[in-house]
């Protein structure tokens, strides 16, 4: 197939663009791709890709217009990197990758900074058409930010394209329960690199000696952007709360902390400056992949979510490492220990199939033996529950070196990059052979701009363009 790809793309420092051109690369052995980017944020002279050509997306419409793609795929997430995806995406239907269920945080963004306010009003009530329209101006007036997590605004989205996927199979079906007239699926998400045992120790030695954490030091790691939706301050609490019984204790927190959170007054505050490393912003993949492995138990803890598939959850588990995660709904099925009581989720200990759906109905289990690969917290019980994991984590070797072990088993079967490739040669097949759906949409979203074309030019005794 010759595909018309939109996605960020690196250097812009995004999980989805590093995911898109190490997917590209191997997709390109079989498919003709031409990625499009933002010229703003990704020049196309910036960017080298492996199996596809970069154009700006400036150039799509005469493009396709001249060799028709046989399907354009759009990569979505909820930040500003994907904004000028958007007019595309409606305008000419294809695969739609969902890699945040929520869409609201960029989407109000991009049009209340552009003042957009009449855009906005229209497609909320568009994708939220039972609420009131009055919380629209709630997010026009300033009001927004945790009250975006309540309208995901992803309906039209998934209306509007030709097929829509997901990485979390029960999430893609609770959407297709509320959109029953949309084309819904899940593919599995690959991120991170398989790292072996021998590889781990020569990282783990060199990364505590670089950054002079001691070598039997028992190092908790979070790994990303350290916002405090990451419950950075509930970790550093945490820590804190188990140091009588873990005196070797430490915090590594490798990435850059947000202008509007200063990270180190909050462990200055806790009396924890001995006890916390930070590395500021890590660039290079490799250094990310480095301070993982040289962690004993990897953190990940966001809340609120867009329920996104987390990237660092995704390489700590490619290598090896013990993860603690949040209970959330768009994961239950992946097998997880409560600290509560050190028993599998409910979810992990036989539901499974209800939750994959039908797109998976025909696979081999996905987690066959159903062994734990992570331990989940119930945001309802956090403190209490993140005390008690982070304690039993950092005096059980043994349950440390089991889930590290299970993880990465989990991780080459359900999220490796061959996983990925194979589903999204599926949907992909699927996607090219659907029709655009017809959906009422607001007319902002389906403008082209050729009638402001044509008028400008008729002032300059000029024929039309395009008719």
């Amino acid at each position: 197939m010759h595909l018309a790809w939109f996605s960020p793309m690196p250097p812009v420092p995004s999980g989805i663009a590093d995911c898109s051109a190490d997917l590209i690369a191997e997709l390109g052995k079989r498919h003709t791709i031409d990625v499009y980017v933002h010229e703003t944020s990704s020049s196309p002279a910036m960017i080298v890709t492996r199996g596809a050509d970069v154009y700006s997306a400036h150039d799509f419409v005469w493009r396709h217009r001249l060799q028709p793609y046989d399907l354009p795929v759009y990569q979505l997430g909820n930040s500003s990197h994907h904004d000028y995806i958007w007019p595309y995406l409606f305008r000419y239907p294809g695969l739609t990758v969902l890699h945040d269920a929520h869409l609201h945080h960029a989407r109000a963004a991009a049009l209340l900074r552009t003042n957009r306010p009449s855009d906005f009003r229209a497609e909320f009530a568009a994708n939220h058409p039972d609420v009131s329209a009055d919380v629209a101006e709630l997010a026009i007036a300033g009001f927004d930010n945790q009250l975006y997590y309540q309208w995901p605004m992803t309906r039209l989205v998934v209306e509007a394209s030709r097929l829509t996927a997901g990485h979390s199979a029960p999430l893609m079906r609770q959407l297709q329960e509320e959109l029953p007239r949309a084309r819904i699926t899940s593919i599995r998400l690959s991120h991170g690199t398989f790292v072996g045992d021998e590889q781990v120790r020569l990282l783990r030695s060199r990364v505590r000696s670089q950054y002079g954490m001691a070598s039997d030091a028992v190092v908790f790691g979070v790994f990303g952007g350290l916002t405090p939706d990451k419950r950075l301050p509930q970790i550093l609490d945490a820590l804190n709360a188990i140091v009588p019984y873990v005196p070797a204790a430490h915090l590594l927190l490798a990435g850059a902390a947000p202008r509007h959170y200063d990270l180190a007054a909050d462990v200055n505050r806790r009396g924890l400056d001995g006890r916390v490393t930070i590395t500021g912003y890590l660039p290079d993949d490799a250094d990310l992949t480095a301070c993982i492995a040289a962690c004993d138990v990897s953190l990940n803890l966001r809340w609120p979510t867009a329920r996104e598939m987390s990237g660092p959850w995704l390489r700590a588990l490619a290598a090896g490492r013990p993860t603690l995660i949040v209970d959330l709904a768009h994961m239950v099925d992946v097998p997880a220990l409560d600290p509560r009581t050190w028993r599998m989720n409910t979810m992990a200990a036989g539901d499974w199939q209800l939750a994959a759906g039908k797109d998976h109905a025909n696979r081999e289990p996905r987690t066959a033996n159903r062994e734990p690969v992570t331990v989940a917290i119930d945001i309802l019980d956090e403190d209490h529950s993140l005390r008690l994991a982070m304690r039993r984590l950092a005096t059980d070797p043994e349950l440390r070196a089991s889930l590290g072990d299970a993880g990465r088993r989990y991780w080459e079967r359900e999220h490796s990059m061959p996983r990925m490739v194979e589903d999204y040669e599926r949907v992909l097949a699927k996607a090219a052979a659907t029709p655009a759906p017809h959906v009422e949409l607001p007319s902002h979203l389906l403008a082209d701009g050729v009638r402001v074309l044509n008028e400008v030019l008729a002032e300059f005794s000029l024929g039309a363009v395009w008719d």
